[in-house]
């Protein structure tokens, strides 16, 4: 038994390894993870609320493609997703991105992102009481002025904390970005934990990489966990002057 869990120790938490895989982790896997998931994250908040307003539109037109695109792309798995893109698109002569993996990257799970976000908007849009278009409407607001400046901003405040966890959810699926090929300088932390251990025979540099991630989901847990419990307490106001109990003066 002390020997086997000595070989896991060597094998996965073997400190020399891990040390030295640190630094190549920083310099190039982490920058890479970070700018494909904000990427992927920028395009699924922009095309999420396109697609909401289609998915709540009661025009047919625009509402069946968008019910038909976040059936698709939340119905495909994200690596099938990502090989479409990265690698389909190019075979097919199409490189909008040019050679740009980490581009394809961020759009293909942009893509995803898409569909799940678009979700949480709709689901937050539909939330608002319908008191509250009709209210703006009667002040002389169209639908659109009154969706944009009264009805979305209390909708994203109320979907901030799933928003926040689809963002971890995208960081962790960028870890499947590897399956397109990503050259020296393109690849993320995964990739870079995975090469070394390849190289070295030793999966530690899969446990630094694996650290990398909890540093950075671990932390944004928690403060979905706070903004959770924030946004449903609300604001604490201060009491009126009035109403603050008496209080006795120095001295008596």
């Amino acid at each position: 038994m002390g020997e086997r869990l000595e070989d896991v120790r060597r094998l996965f938490f073997n400190w020399e390894v891990m040390t030295a895989t640190f630094p190549e982790l920083l310099r190039e896997g982490l920058p890479n993870t970070l700018m494909v998931s904000f990427g992927a994250i920028s395009i699924g908040i922009v095309f999420g609320m396109l697609v909401a307003l289609m998915g709540i539109s009661h025009r047919w037109y625009l509402k069946v493609p968008a019910k038909v695109y976040i059936d698709i792309f939340r119905g495909l798995p994200a690596v099938l997703t990502i090989v479409l893109v990265g690698l389909g698109l190019p075979a097919a002569g199409i490189r909008p991105w040019g050679r740009e993996a980490r581009i394809a990257a961020a759009v293909a799970l942009g893509a995803i992102a898409t569909a799940y976000i678009a979700e949480i908007f709709r689901a937050g849009i539909q939330s608002i009481d319908k008191g509250q278009m009709e209210a703006s409407r009667s002040v002389g607001m169209t639908y659109l002025q009154a969706m944009w400046l009264v009805i979305i901003p209390q909708a994203v405040r109320r979907v901030f904390p799933p928003l926040t966890n689809e963002a971890i959810a995208i960081i962790k699926d960028s870890s499947l970005i590897f399956v397109i090929g990503l050259s020296i300088g393109q690849r993320d932390l995964f990739r870079v934990g995975q090469n070394i251990a390849q190289q070295s025979g030793n999966y530690s540099a899969v446990t630094a990489a694996a650290l990398y991630y909890l540093a950075i989901t671990i932390p944004l847990t928690y403060l979905v966990n706070w903004l959770d419990t924030r946004l449903r307490e609300g604001p604490k106001e201060a009491l009126p002057a009035d109403d603050l109990p008496a209080t006795a003066e120095p001295g008596r």
